[in-house]
């Protein structure tokens, strides 16, 4: 099942360098359990998540995540979508927050064509917070990188003693633009066939009275 965790407030703002917050990360192992995983972008059996050796991060990786317009696209398939529920199981005494995200994927877009990425995150119980997005515009072919980070006194925290999922929703969207759909393809997709593009988020840790 999918898996890909993000904290509350993220306000594209300078970018934090991972490693660079006060906390050392907790020492024993960070478990993530999926509670539930909603969406056109993430099927069931399409995304796997894996947490770092060091517990400073997560990444999530996609097989089945691409918004598609043009020649071979469906109806649906110009925005797709991930609703994502995680619980993040950290030992007694810590608490976490999301203090970076780092999206990659690939873009296949012609002259005229447009392609967006964008998400939001928040702890449950908390109002969901503006969606920060990233536009691709045609004629682009390469692999893309977007980073939305969090100053270090704004992240916010999951509270202390409290069991509260982490929602994280993403979306792609393509849309043909001025180009010809009935004789091109643009396509946005943050999948990896191969395990080798993939979504990381970083953790800030802080200590529970």
């Amino acid at each position: 099942m999918l898996s890909a965790v993000v904290a509350a407030v993220m306000a594209l703002s300078s970018v934090v360098t991972p490693h660079s917050w006060s906390t050392p990360p907790p020492p024993d192992k960070i478990v993530i359990d999926v509670v539930n995983a909603i969406g056109s972008g993430c099927p069931l059996g399409t995304s796997a998540v894996a947490v770092s050796q060091d517990n400073t991060a997560f990444t999530v990786t996609y097989s089945a995540y691409t918004a598609l317009v043009g020649v071979g696209a469906g109806p649906l398939d110009a925005r797709k979508n991930c609703q994502i529920g995680l619980r993040v199981h950290v030992p007694q005494g810590f608490t976490y927050g999301i203090a970076q995200a780092d999206y990659r994927g690939f873009a296949h877009l012609e002259k005229g064509a447009t392609g967006l990425e964008r998400a939001n995150y928040y702890f449950q119980g908390n109002s969901p917070t503006a969606y920060i997005q990233h536009p691709l515009t045609g004629p682009f072919e390469e692999d893309w990188h977007f980073t939305d980070s969090t100053e270090v006194g704004a992240i916010a925290f999951k509270p202390c003693g409290e069991e509260r999922n982490l929602n994280i929703n993403t979306e792609l969207r393509a849309a043909a633009g001025t180009s010809d759909p009935k004789k091109t393809t643009s396509y946005v997709t943050m999948d990896s066939t191969d395990g080798s593009i993939t979504t990381t988020y970083h953790f800030a840790w802080l200590t529970c009275p």
